[in-house]
């Protein structure tokens, strides 16, 4: 079948064969095919979209696309995956905090997307780290430490891996097929028998909605459970910055003041609404009241920062960075943003604080561009909160003073501060399961 076939009739609005979207998925899998007609035809679904049933094949056709991971271990393996933030750091504090409770953690991430971090980027700011891991060495560490975060290899879902790539830079990151099938082939592939999916939504995600991002979820849990797989979904707030550090090594240093017991707030809060699902889907806990015990356990013992810690050597990093966080790259510049009036932090256009810290070299603007690990920003405020002019709302990190100088102009405009309280941000919407989607 000709790949330009499938294109024109998505182009034209029909809905593709099971025949054709495996032509799709073995020429994205080719690398003599070319990026542009592999992008035509992403550009056509994300504006003519999929159907349900188009979802799911193209999502089995790329967990198929390549090996397909059946791990023997002692007990459940489990996965988390986000479907991007920024300022979201739940893999690096909720992964260790589960494992340090029993649980096994196979954990597969992806790099930065659009304005959003990707956690292979900031692991890769720690020292030695190494995310590109072979299955066997992926499993072995499992079994060994508990848990491992590693790239997605070559062999997992080859297609998906080309086209995730192409939607960072062709702006055909928002479309609902585009990312369910992207995360559960990948998802799938990885052989985690229990998934908990996290669904941003908010001004900083890419689902800005709330009806959006719980289709999402609803399309990728039905996808799951298709496939076997028992998957949960929770849908949770981008409204702000989920912690207050935005940047790769920024973030992995917000990790470790976390699981320090340094850190609290909502970044703490997500991750342990996460990591007690993974619990109950693992078998660690039966109930949710029981795996918020092991995990506040893990945390005030410091067992999770040190299964970091175990984890990271494992994977040939300095473990001693959770004991010295100044061993993280660090910027050269530090701009202080300051508040011109008196207030209250009303509104953070999140979207833009995460092209902030893109346009700072923390993401890519281009798929052949390389990560600056030390640049991006601290945010000390959040909304809801009371300012005073002349106070510090956020520190910029940069390389560059130039870029920084506009940084700091451009997250002054990125903040609304205005006259009477207002709540602070919601943090749980939704709670999506087989059967059931509770709105909180």
């Amino acid at each position: 079948m000709d790949l330009i076939q499938v294109i024109e009739r998505k182009k034209l609005g029909y809905a593709l064969t099971a025949e054709e979207i495996a032509c799709f998925v073995q020429a994205a899998a080719d690398p003599d095919t070319p990026d542009y007609q592999l992008a035509a035809l992403l550009m056509a679904i994300r504006l003519n979209g999929m159907d349900t049933v188009e979802t799911a094949e193209l999502t089995l056709a790329m967990a198929r696309s390549g090996d397909m991971l059946a791990p023997r271990l002692d007990g459940i393996p489990v996965d988390k995956h986000s479907t991007g933030g920024v300022g979201d750091t739940t893999t690096l504090v909720l992964v260790p905090l589960v494992a340090a409770c029993g649980g096994l953690v196979l954990k597969m991430s992806g790099r930065g997307l659009g304005h959003t971090g990707g956690t292979i980027d900031k692991m890769e700011s720690i020292h030695g780290m190494r995310v590109e891991l072979s299955e066997n060495e992926v499993i072995d560490i499992v079994r060994r430490v508990g848990c491992c975060v590693a790239g997605q290899s070559g062999e997992l879902a080859p297609a998906d891996k080309r086209l995730y790539a192409l939607r960072d830079v062709t702006s055909t990151v928002d479309s609902i097929p585009l990312i369910a099938s992207s995360i559960m082939s990948k998802k799938l592939a990885g052989g985690a028998q229990g998934i908990v999916l996290d669904i941003k939504t908010g001004g900083g995600a890419l689902m800005q909605t709330l009806e959006q991002s719980i289709a999402l979820g609803r399309t990728m849990v039905d996808i799951g459970w298709q496939a076997g797989r028992r998957v949960a979904a929770m849908v949770t707030g981008m409204e702000e910055p989920l912690g207050s550090h935005v940047g790769n090594a920024l973030e992995v240093k917000e990790a470790i003041d976390v699981l320090a017991g340094r850190t609290a707030g909502p970044l703490l809060d997500v991750s342990l609404m996460l990591g007690a699902q993974m619990l109950i889907l693992g078998g660690q806990a039966g109930n949710e009241a029981d795996a918020s015990a092991l995990l506040e356990q893990a945390l005030r013992s410091g067992a999770g920062l040190h299964k970091l810690a175990e984890m990271i050597e494992a994977q040939g990093g300095d473990g001693w960075v959770t004991q010295d966080v100044s061993l993280l790259p660090q910027a050269s510049h530090l701009i202080p943003v300051e508040a011109g009036i008196d207030g209250y932090l009303h509104h953070v256009d999140t979207q833009r604080v995460g092209l902030i810290a893109q346009r700072l070299g923390a993401g890519r603007l281009r798929k052949e561009d390389r990560i600056d690990p030390a640049v991006g920003l601290v945010m000390h405020k959040r909304i809801g909160q009371p300012v005073k002019k002349g106070e510090v709302l956020a520190v910029i990190h940069a390389n560059h003073p130039a870029r920084g100088e506009v940084a700091a102009k451009a997250l002054l405009q990125a903040l609304d501060i205005g006259e009477g309280a207002v709540p602070k941000a919601k943090l749980l919407y939704a709670l999506i399961n087989k059967d059931t989607t509770e709105v909180t």
